[in-house]
């Protein structure tokens, strides 16, 4: 049954992301799409010990220090860094955030509905490039995970649990620490289910975001190319300045009176939290995307 359009606004349908094939054929999922992703300096050629070694050749300003061949360096009393070209098999891995948060928009569709479109759209470019497609969908309550495998049918299997728990919209009773603490086993569990040399990428508003949970990032950092992208609704980046409003998740219900600097002070906030997290992934060398509910997943990506 074809959803309307209001209903695709607020979950997926499994054929709206098999549909994303043919515009994903278009996406150069390589190493120059992820550099646009990077800041400038602080990307390194490839991570990990999943890549094969080349040469080495005189460290030149921009490479990664952590690539440096002390052993040469000492002999030959300069400076020189490894380099490695990628394996033939690259593990792609697309963790979606399905918490409660993220099934929430004002405008445009909710914010699960753009990670799926989002991660729909590079699971079938990566299908193209011959990439292995793995990774995780993970919500207040469970969290389901894929082995990086090659073909169509593992695109197909990720696609399928992404339109059917999109359709399972979440229960109002889940609290804040449950979100924070769902947030933190989906991230130490890519640690250890991630080969290095792994191409990452994270979709998520990353609510509950806390000094442990971005430990588990920085250890991704060092051994996989991991990219954070952000997701959020325009009414979390600016709340009105004059009025009432009422806003409720179905179950309860609350009224914001919009005076006395309040605005200021969420609007203060939020971007405390975007400044937060792109300092963080230009900081160790992640890629960072800012993406709200009113953009075209795939204008976003090309």
């Amino acid at each position: 049954m074809k959803h309307s359009q209001t209903t695709s606004l607020v979950d997926i349908s499994l054929p709206q992301l098999i549909e994303l094939n043919r515009p994903a054929s278009n996406l150069p999922l390589n190493h120059n799409t992820i550099r646009s992703l990077q800041s400038g300096d602080y990307l390194s050629r490839f991570k990990g010990r999943g890549m094969e070694f080349d040469e080495v050749r005189p460290y030149m300003p921009g490479d990664d220090v952590r690539n440096m061949d002390w052993r040469v360096t000492a002999r030959t009393g300069k400076a020189h860094t490894k380099l490695f070209r990628e394996e033939r098999e690259r593990a792609v891995f697309l963790s979606v955030d399905y918490r409660s948060p993220m099934h929430f928009a004002t405008r445009g569709a909710f914010k699960s509905v753009i990670a799926a479109r989002l991660a729909g759209l590079l699971s079938w470019a990566a299908n193209h490039h011959g990439d292995r497609i793995g990774g995780q969908i993970f919500t207040d309550r469970l969290q389901k995970e894929f082995k990086p495998q090659r073909g169509k049918q593992s695109v197909l299997r990720f696609l399928k649990q992404l339109a059917e728990l999109s359709a399972q919209q979440p229960k109002n009773d889940r609290s804040e620490s449950d979100s924070v603490s769902s947030l933190h086993h989906a991230l130490s569990r890519l640690v250890h289910h991630t080969r290095p040399g792994s191409l990452i990428f994270l979709f998520s508003d990353f609510r509950g975001l806390n000094k442990s949970n971005e430990f588990h990032l920085i250890r991704l950092s060092r051994h996989c190319v991991v990219n954070l992208v952000f997701i959020f609704d325009p009414l979390e980046r600016e709340l009105p300045k004059r009025g009432d409003f009422r806003f409720t998740n179905g179950s309860r219900e609350v009224t914001y009176h919009a005076e006395n600097g309040v605005a200021e002070h969420y609007n203060n906030r939020f971007i405390q939290h975007y400044n937060h997290l792109k300092e963080l992934a230009f900081g160790y060398g992640m890629g960072f995307l800012g993406c709200d509910t009113t953009e075209d997943p795939m204008e976003i990506l090309k």
